[in-house]
């Protein structure tokens, strides 16, 4: 083996072109198997939550999700006592904020003010993907919730007023639209990757915490929630795999990077 390594020196020595071709192959390739990987795993997600909302779906209307539904409601509730939640007093004021996080005010205004974000940063094909992630998010949770016609729970007393039906949960499901959207957004621009986890880590704790207020102010039952948070999850994935292969067919184009200056490339 020591003969290979002197005669590499020496054909490096002479031609040094040669090493910075084998590291871009390299490199290109390893950023292709890690688009690929993105790829696949983005199709597995949206496959997945397709199919959880599916049989969710389809158990509630057989009516199979009862005993979970209950026990899960009551749980959130003291010993003996319905209709008052766990914990103190304070406890119940912060969930309720935790839930305005999801309700459509708030949704729709973080959603615009990234939108002129994006815009003003020549970010136009991220802007319109927030755009139709929310605008489309909104309407598939009104024609769901309108298919379904689900009950409210009647187990506990509404710690929240609520003027619609509860399949599924709008709250759990844009919320998972918006937040997961805009991390994905964040760690795609993020070059570090312990920050990109994070962005994806808070994105998801947020979606979380909004889901579990929903079953909290008994306005919900825990099976809407969940089948938000899948049918959120498979449209904010179905919607960058459409952008996806749209850029790759040249039909939308990438978004410029931002110059020395601050101002997007031409």
């Amino acid at each position: 083996m020591k003969w290979a390594s002197q005669g590499y020196r020496r054909i490096v020595a002479r031609y040094p072109q040669l090493q910075s071709i084998g590291r871009e192959l390299t490199l290109r390739t390893f950023n292709a198997a890690r688009a690929e990987f993105a790829l696949l795993a983005t199709i597995f997600v949206v496959v997945t939550g397709l199919w959880a909302f599916i049989s969710l779906a389809d158990e509630i209307v057989d009516g199979e999700t009862e005993a979970f539904d209950r026990a899960v409601l009551l749980f959130f509730r003291s010993a003996g006592d319905p209709a008052d939640p766990i914990g103190p007093l304070w406890l119940e004021e912060a969930v309720r904020d935790v839930t305005a996080l999801g309700g459509n005010f708030v949704l729709t205004f973080v959603a615009a003010a990234v939108i002129v974000y994006m815009l003003l940063a020549g970010r136009r094909g991220a802007g319109l993907l927030v755009f139709i992630s929310v605008g489309g998010g909104i309407l598939l949770a009104s024609v769901l919730k309108l298919f379904f016609q689900r009950a409210r729970p009647d187990l506990v007393p509404h710690g929240a007023e609520v003027y619609t039906a509860s399949f599924p949960s709008s709250h759990a499901m844009m919320s998972a639209v918006v937040y997961l959207t805009l991390g994905a957004l964040l760690a795609r621009i993020e070059v570090v990757p312990r920050l990109r986890i994070y962005f994806l880590a808070l994105a998801a704790l947020l979606t979380a915490m909004v889901g579990i207020s929903r079953i909290y102010l008994g306005v919900h039952w825990p099976t809407d929630v969940i089948a938000g948070w899948a049918a959120g999850l498979a449209w904010a994935s179905l919607l960058w795999l459409v952008t996806y292969f749209l850029q790759r067919r040249r039909i939308i184009a990438r978004d410029s990077e931002p110059d020395e200056t601050g101002e997007p490339k031409p």
